[in-house]
């Protein structure tokens, strides 16, 4: 039987989260990307609260440039409000997507501007 692209995201994205889990000392930075736009959020999973959060969508994102280009600034914009509100390292759980392209230009967006995973 053929899995579909969103099945098997799903599957990997499930193995992932039996792994990674976000505490208040190290919370989960979480992503999602979709075609036209990518999000991401600090998530302590402890109490379920979102600590921070950014996307492409966002006012402050400049959106001139490609998909993989705005992707580092909103890791870069995750960071800032990331470490404004006290997360210094965390988690990275990419979602089930691989760790190519716009995923990577994210977390590479985020370790520049100063968070450690």
């Amino acid at each position: 039987m053929a899995f579909s692209k969103d099945l098997r995201r799903l599957k990997i994205r499930k193995r992932i989260r039996g792994t990674v889990s976000g505490t208040a000392q190290r919370p989960r930075l979480s992503v999602f990307r979709s075609n036209k736009e990518i999000y991401a959020q600090v998530i302590d999973d402890v109490t379920g609260k979102t600590i921070s959060a950014a996307s492409s969508r966002d006012k402050d994102i400049a959106k001139s440039g490609n998909k993989v280009e705005i992707a580092n600034l909103v890791g870069k914009a995750l960071a800032e409000k990331a470490i404004k509100a006290g997360v210094e390292t965390v988690s990275f759980d990419r979602g089930g997507y691989l760790y190519h392209g716009r995923v990577k230009s994210l977390a590479d967006g985020a370790r520049e501007a100063g968070l450690k995973f």
